[in-house]
This record gives C-alpha cells, structure tokens and sequence, in this order.
C-alpha cells in the first residue's frame, strides 16, 4: 500500500483547517454568543523599530489565503525592508478570518526570515553570482516558497526543478559528485565529456573539480578535455578543506598558468555570509544552501488593535490603527494613522485586497530590486563589513 506524504494541501489551507485548535475553540464560542464584532488586526514582529531590518516577504501566499473573504487588506509590499510596526492590516467581521491566522502567519513568518538570509548573503558578495543551492534542506513541499524568497532577497537563480516551473524560473545546475563517481577513479574526463556531449548547449558547462584528487589538478584537467568550458566547482568536504581561500586562490593561478583565464571558479557547500565575503574577491560565483533556506523564521504576531471603532489591545502590545512610514534618510518610523506622519513620511502599508479582491500584483524581479534598493538606504547589515 502507499502511504500519501505528510503534507496539508492546500484545500485545507483554503478551508482554514490547518489552524490552531484554540481557533476552532474560539469560532464555537463567538457563534453560540452570538458575537462577531468588526475587528482592525495588524501582523508584527515587533511594536517598535529596533534597527534590525527584515525583507517581507511571503504576502502573495498570503494575498491567496485572504481572497473571497469579505476584507480589506494593507500591506507593506513584498522586497520591502521593514522594522517595527505592522507589515500588514486586516479590516473585516473576525469570524470571517479567524480560523486563517495560523496559516497567515506561517506564509510570512518563514519567506521572510528566507528572503533576509538571501539579502544576507547578496551583499556579502554584490558583484558574484550567487545561487539558491538550499532547498535540499527543507521539506520537498515548501521548496518552490524557498526559492521564490531567496530570488527576492536577490540571489540570481535556484536549484529546484519543479519549484523553478512553480515560480517561472528555469532550474539552474549541471553534475553532482554521485555522476563523478559514476565513471570511476581516473576517468573524471570521460565523465566531464559525457556530460559535455549530453545536456543541452543551453546549460553553463560547469566541471566538477574536486572528486579524486587535488582541486587544482582536477580543474586544469577539466579545463583541457572540454572545449569553452565556463567554471569549474569547487565543493570540497569541510574535513579535507583546511583552507579553502587558499584553495581557490591555487586553482586559479593552476588555470591562468595554463592559459584557461576565461574558465572561472564557482565555490560551494556550507557557505554563509562570513564566507562569502572572504571568499568574494578569488571566486566568480557561489552556491549557498543551509545559510538561506535554514534560515529561522521571523516571530511575526497577528493581534486585534480595534473592535467596532474602539482602540483596543492585548497587555503589552499597541492599541488603534497604525501606519509605518519610511523617511528619505532611512528611517523607519510608526505611528497611529490618524496621528501625525513624520515629514516626508512614504507610507508603507499599500492596498492588496478590497471587499476580497486582490488588487496587488506580484513581481519577483521588482521585488529584488526593491529590496537591494532599501537595504542601501537603511543601511541594511551595513557594519558587518566592519
């Protein structure tokens, strides 16, 4: 017999079952009061900014929850950096969208903690190609949502078949150890060849250069027995790295003394921002895996700031309606929306859904470009480089 995964479709998330049991608990109570008042609630992470910036992201998941419920939704758009305050606004009867909020807060607590970490990563090494190499760390059934967020946060292409056909991006990748060692010890030409004459002219011809032997040896090996070869990849094991600055630097004087300048050195497995930027100035590109899809999730927090028109709030969070606002020198500031705004305030919370329609579209590449445009005017991680 065989067993279906483990995965809550998306059926259920539609229907509001893959929620808490306390809101199925609360819905049964408010219906036998007879109570389901107007409600205003704000999505947080924190009630204050904090000089932490963050990259939202996950709101066009969350946009599809939302739809064909009588609300009105603002939000912050996504590729936005933000800090403090809400990122989102949701106005409507509370029953119509309590059972929601489990599942509402998972489309954008992790994307965004995801997206951050790729953001991360980007600006160690802005002038590298950097891919998204991690989804083989996480549940198969959120990959495409780890490769849309890491293309947000910038990073230039991902690794993930189907979750590149979800989001409408070609998956990028040429060999494995396992095709290496498929060939057998001292025939890593034949191997490199193969994969040559096989896959479409279209894919990078990337060599992996570090399966029997030297890095170095391996490269200018590969180098020699494929024509117009583009990189070579390095992934050395960490127990047999040591230094791997060093590495990098010996395959590329090993490449340009044999006249390859044109072949570059693409570095890969376990690689963080740290690595990234000791790393950026010998190496052409970079896969980086755990740093970005491990990333943890951000603690965002549904909470009810209004009840029929009356400011309210729980102990210890901000009662009434807020608005955020980004200044020209960066600033991230909050406040109530009938408050005053800070001088030359851009308001961040944005329409995206109207009595349940969505009226947002979703952009990928704008949203990357919003986010490496924010991230230079606050400062985003601006003293790691210190």
């Amino acid at each position: 017999m065989t067993e279906e995964f483990d995965v809550v479709g998306p059926e259920a998330i539609r229907a509001g079952r893959a929620t808490d049991a306390y809101f199925d608990r609360t819905v049964e109570t408010l219906e036998h009061a007879g109570k389901n008042p107007r409600v205003v609630a704000e999505v947080t992470a924190d009630q204050f900014p904090t000089g932490e910036f963050e990259v939202l992201a996950g709101v066009k998941d969350a946009a599809t929850l939302l739809a064909g419920h009588d609300l009105d939704v603002d939000a912050v758009r996504e590729g936005r950096l933000f800090d403090g305050g809400p990122v989102m606004r949701i106005e409507g009867d509370y029953l119509d969208f309590c059972r929601l909020e489990t599942a509402l807060l998972g489309f954008l607590s992790h994307p965004t903690g995801v997206a951050t970490a790729a953001l991360e990563a980007r600006l160690a090494a802005p002038d590298s190609t950097v891919m998204s190499f991690g989804s083989r760390h996480v549940h198969p059934s959120i990959g495409a949502m780890i490769e849309r967020s890491a293309l947000i946060g910038g990073l230039d292409g991902v690794s993930n078949v189907a979750a590149g056909e979800m989001i409408g991006r070609e998956a990028s990748g040429t060999m494995p150890h396992a095709l290496m060692l498929c060939f057998g010890r001292g025939n890593q030409e034949d191997a490199w060849r193969a994969f040559d004459e096989a896959v479409d002219e279209s894919v990078p011809r990337v060599a992996l250069a570090d399966t029997y032997s030297d890095e170095a040896d391996e490269a200018l090996r590969a180098a020699e027995a494929v024509d117009d070869l583009d990189s070579v990849r390095i992934d050395t094991t960490s127990s047999r790295r040591g230094d791997f600055r060093h590495i990098i630097r010996e395959v590329r004087w090993t490449l340009d003394a044999a006249g390859h300048e044109d072949v570059g050195v693409f570095a890969s497995g376990g690689l963080g921002r740290e690595e990234l930027r000791h790393l950026r100035d010998v190496a052409d590109g970079f896969g980086v895996g755990s740093h970005v899809s491990n990333a943890d999730p951000v603690d965002f927090a549904l909470d009810i700031v209004e009840i029929d028109g009356e400011a309210v709030s729980k102990r210890g969070k901000l009662p009434g309606r807020k608005e955020v606002y980004r200044t020209p020198d960066g600033g991230h500031h909050v406040a109530l929306t009938d408050g005053e705004a800070p001088e030359e305030g851009e308001a961040l919370l944005e329409p995206l859904l109207r009595d349940g329609e969505v009226v947002r579209e979703f952009d990928i590449d704008e949203a990357a470009d919003r986010a490496r445009e924010d991230a230079e005017l606050v400062g985003f991680r601006q003293g790691d480089d210190e």
